[in-house]
């Protein structure tokens, strides 16, 4: 089996696509695994990946950019040249340049299409590409269920859908993993404000649909009572131009809790060490989350989860931590949730669910399904093909046949033909082949 992957870039997939775990499963089963992305060859990621058996391609298949159509030709070509059985799609751009490719492809047959959704996104004609496959992987039930009531919406005939959630690499993410003492005494001479404090990680940036306001509110209403509670942002100190980012950080100067909050930065390559340092992660995302990946990795590595119940966090904790789950969509309700894991520090319990192995083995059915179909498809196409050829050389060989029964018998007929005027006993009896009944024609000249 043949698997071509079309991704716009490879910055996300280890963490939320397992490209590179996809891949190196694909490779080690027997099959082939093509990956087609924007990365150069000299890419540390993708040497990584052709370390793991992969074949790389590099094509710049940007998002929302028209410079990605000039892709169309290189992308058709290396369909010709793989004649790939699956091709797997991650994003909008490569699905729209894949289906540009394959109008004019010189391939033996049409090779099954898998796209996966990632997200919420808009039903629309920018996402029709996305939606023209035999199979959509979707990353949760919440995406499940706003695609079909999209595709309901539009009048769309209806998808196979495929839920497969994200999964975390334990082996990477252990559970009850500890940072090294290096690691945090170097933490601790970065950011001196941090040592003996309760950490609130928000591992994520500053915007107005991640929920970063609601710390205020949290560190507001619960900072008598834990008077070392201190949060600690994964996003810069400073950004110019961002509204969001300004904003927060002058409310929380006017309020006096500017002391209570570390910005480490966005760009770090630590994160499982904050995850696991922290007393509690806060998933406080205002816009529905699709995947939740960095809530996933905390459980995993069990540290304890606080989030709205809603979209993918409901989702995550409901079967995983269930007391992590904020109800109610207000502050009473959170800091109450907070203070009660501040209180009590349950940790979540060790889980196979939501793992790299689950999703991978998952993935590989479905392509697995995909190909069977195939191949039963070129199966029925041979057979009816060599039923039509034998039908044909059956016809040939009982034409002559055919047309030997259906032939009409040669008749004699019996003329008199008149030489002379003599009498009837002169007549010349004449004799012709007819294809009437034998008949004899007597003429007398009288």
């Amino acid at each position: 089996m043949k698997v071509m992957r079309l991704l716009s870039s490879l910055k996300h997939d280890e963490s939320e696509r397992g490209i590179f775990h996809l891949g190196r499963a694909l490779v080690k089963n027997g099959h082939t695994s093509i990956i087609i992305s924007s990365a150069n060859d000299d890419n540390d990621l993708v040497k990584r990946l052709e370390r793991d058996g992969n074949i790389y391609h590099q094509l710049h298949m940007y998002k929302k950019s028209w410079l990605s159509l000039l892709q169309v030709a290189p992308l058709r070509h290396l369909i010709e040249q793989y004649n790939p059985d699956i091709i797997h799609v991650h994003s909008r751009t490569p699905a729209w340049i894949l289906h540009l490719a394959l109008r004019r492809a010189r391939v033996k047959r049409r090779p099954k299409l898998v796209s996966t959704m990632y997200g919420f996104y808009s039903i629309n004609k920018y996402s029709q590409a996305l939606l023209d496959v035999d199979t959509i992987i979707t990353v949760s039930d919440s995406v499940t269920n706003y695609l079909r009531k999209g595709l309901q919406r539009e009048d769309i005939d209806s998808k196979v859908i495929k839920r497969i959630y994200r999964g975390v690499d334990t082996r990477r993410y252990p559970y009850r993993h500890n940072p090294s003492v290096y690691w945090l005494r170097r933490t601790f001479a970065e950011y001196p404000e941090l040592e003996h404090k309760k950490w609130l990680v928000f591992p994520t940036v500053i915007g107005n649909e991640y929920g970063q306001e609601w710390l205020i509110d949290i560190l507001g209403n619960l900072q008598e009572q834990f008077p070392n509670i201190h949060a600690i942002i994964m996003d810069e100190d400073h950004r110019d131009g961002d509204v969001a980012h300004e904003d927060f950080r002058q409310r929380t100067h006017a309020l006096e809790l500017a002391d209570r909050i570390t910005y480490v930065g966005s760009k770090r390559n630590d994160m499982r060490e904050w995850l696991s340092a922290a007393n509690i992660v806060m998933a406080l995302a205002n816009e529905p989350e699709s995947i939740g990946i960095n809530a996933l990795q905390a459980i995993h590595l069990g540290t304890p989860v606080v989030g709205w119940d809603q979209a993918a966090f409901s989702e995550i904790l409901q079967p995983l931590y269930p007391q992590g789950l904020v109800k109610k969509y207000s502050a009473q309700a959170l800091c109450k949730v907070v203070k009660s894991q501040l209180e009590s520090v349950t940790r979540p319990e060790m889980t196979d669910k939501f793992t790299m192995r689950e999703m991978i083995k998952e993935t590989i059915e479905v392509y697995q399904s995909l190909y069977d179909e195939l191949q039963a498809e070129e199966q029925a196409l041979l057979k009816a093909h060599s039923l039509k050829r034998s039908k044909k050389h059956l016809k040939a060989i009982n034409k002559p046949v055919i047309e030997s029964i259906h032939k009409k018998p040669e008749v004699t007929k019996v003329e008199l033909l008149k030489k002379s005027p003599k009498a009837m006993g002169d007549a010349k009896v004449v004799i012709k082949k007819t294809d009437n009944t034998n008949k004899k024609e007597v003429d007398n000249n009288r």
